[in-house]
């Protein structure tokens, strides 16, 4: 584990690593050699370079994006909680609970006045009000929901804006991500 925290010290994250990251994050099932061929490099030093992003914790994985219309998930909604006490015991009670839920797809501690944003995404508007009402609202320490559905979605970017670091992007060094 040293060793492997020694070697992200000393790794370096440079304007191809960037394009990697800009492609991969466009597309997770581009092929090495199509990545390679687009961000300029052979595909040996390709494939290392998106393993030791891997291994650094930069990328953390790859996944589908699916659609929820298509699947049947209508509803998308936001609940804006706010707790009674904001003791690190009971923040960390607050987000377990929203980690065991399926309905929260995304869940955010903010400062001011709303304590936690959670983005929900449910089959049916009486999926959505059973989960507020009998789980969020009836959990300990939670003051007040208030909640917002979602009418429709202009914009939604998974990840990062890649490109804004990307373009004119210096070495950096790597640093492990937070999990």
């Amino acid at each position: 584990m040293v060793q492997g925290a020694a070697k992200m010290r000393s790794a370096r994250i440079d304007a191809t690593d960037w394009r990697i990251l800009h492609e991969l994050q466009a597309d997770g099932r581009i092929t090495n050699i199509e990545l390679a061929r687009k961000v300029g490099i052979s595909a040996p030093p390709c494939l290392r370079r998106v393993r030791a992003l891997k291994e650094a914790g930069i990328i953390k994985g790859l996944a589908a994006i699916l659609n929820d219309k298509a699947l049947g998930f209508d509803v998308t909604a936001f609940a804006m909680i706010r707790l009674h006490s904001q003791a690190e015991a009971d923040l960390i009670a607050f987000e377990e609970r929203a980690r065991a839920s399926p309905i929260v797809r995304d869940c955010y501690m903010l400062s001011g006045e709303i304590d936690f944003l959670l983005k929900c995404v449910a089959p049916d508007l009486s999926a959505f009000q059973d989960f507020i009402i009998h789980e969020l609202t009836a959990a300990p320490n939670v003051a007040n929901v208030k909640t917002s559905l979602v009418i429709r979605a202009s914009k939604h970017a998974e990840g990062v804006p890649v490109e804004l670091a990307g373009g004119n992007a210096k070495a950096r060094p790597l640093e492990r991500a937070r999990t």
